[in-house]
């Protein structure tokens, strides 16, 4: 790194490469690059960079670093060049206890962010994509993908077995609720407050990404599953973890949210499940959040006054 700095890391900090992500595919722009995370905390330090770059720019590439790194960090090795899972592993999959994490959009960015995040939280992760190949080229071994029409009944079934908690990080891919049994939290990334507060040619613009978020958000209420419906507001392309957050009710028809932190809210709010629903609005301002626990459990007591 052209340093001899020595850094003493704790038992819950890791030091790996940074990533770079450019247009929805994870590549090695700089591999002399470095950052660690102390905790829960998202301090990082980059080395040998010549400019600042936003949090999930900031993650290792560690998804395309071989065998030796995927042994290093834990992760199984590769799945076979087909792409499929050996029949024994999917017939057991029934057996196993809900330990997974279900991200429904794969393929879309800040599903990919949530994705990245959950990888660092050592989290069991399944995922919607389109390309079963594609998705493995980019995760590896960290996500399990599943191909297919998320309306399939059968695929549903696959795709929500073993799995304890639901991530939907955009509208339109909720359906048949039914399938639902067993699961333990939904959580859903909602921009309705944003479609409701369009006016003119913006509301037309909008107007089916509307009405399939006030479905998708019906059908979350009306699954007897608990749930957290992550009103945002506007989602915007900028570095997350560089400004605080404002949750009052009505922010989230005027204000911004940077898409790595609304996806990053995505993942903190699976360890907070509430006993029945939590919905709540958030945009960048300028409250900072020591404590996400705390935080969610703020929210859940606002709610049940």
């Amino acid at each position: 790194m052209g340093s001899s700095a020595a850094l003493s890391l704790s038992a819950n900090q890791f030091f790996l490469p940074c990533p770079q992500l450019c247009s929805g595919n994870w590549k090695r722009n700089n591999p002399s690059s470095f950052f660690f995370s102390n905790g829960d905390k998202r301090s990082l330090t980059c080395f040998s960079s010549n400019k600042k770059i936003g949090f999930m720019d900031q993650i290792l590439d560690y998804i395309e670093g071989g065998p030796k790194l995927r042994k290093w960090y834990g992760a199984p090795d590769l799945l076979p060049k087909d792409g499929s899972l050996s029949e024994e592993n999917e017939a057991s999959e029934e057996d196993e206890g809900r330990d997974a994490v279900l991200v429904t959009d794969g393929d879309n960015e800040i599903g990919q962010m949530v994705i990245l995040s959950l990888i660092i939280k050592r989290t069991r992760i399944k995922a919607l994509v389109k390309d079963k190949r594609v998705a493995m080229e980019a995760f590896g071994t960290y996500v399990e993908p599943i191909a297919g029409d998320a309306r399939d009944r059968s695929l549903l079934k696959k795709a929500l077995s073993g799995v304890r908690a639901v991530i939907c990080p955009n509208e339109g891919f909720i359906s048949n609720i039914e399938s639902w049994k067993g699961l333990q939290h939904v959580i859903l990334l909602s921009q309705l407050s944003v479609y409701r507060g369009s006016s003119g040619v913006q509301a037309i613009v909008t107007a089916n990404a509307r009405k399939q978020a006030e479905q998708d958000e019906s059908l979350v209420m009306a699954s007897g599953i608990p749930y957290t419906i992550i009103r945002t507001g506007l989602l915007v392309n900028a570095p997350g973890g560089n400004q605080g957050f404002n949750f009052k009710e009505g922010c989230a028809s005027q204000g911004k949210l940077s898409k790595e932190d609304a996806a990053f809210i995505c993942v903190e709010a699976l360890d907070t499940v509430p006993q029945k629903g939590l919905i709540f609005e958030v945009v960048n301002g300028e409250d900072k959040v020591m404590d996400w626990k705390e935080c969610f459990a703020t929210l859940i007591e606002k709610s049940e006054l």
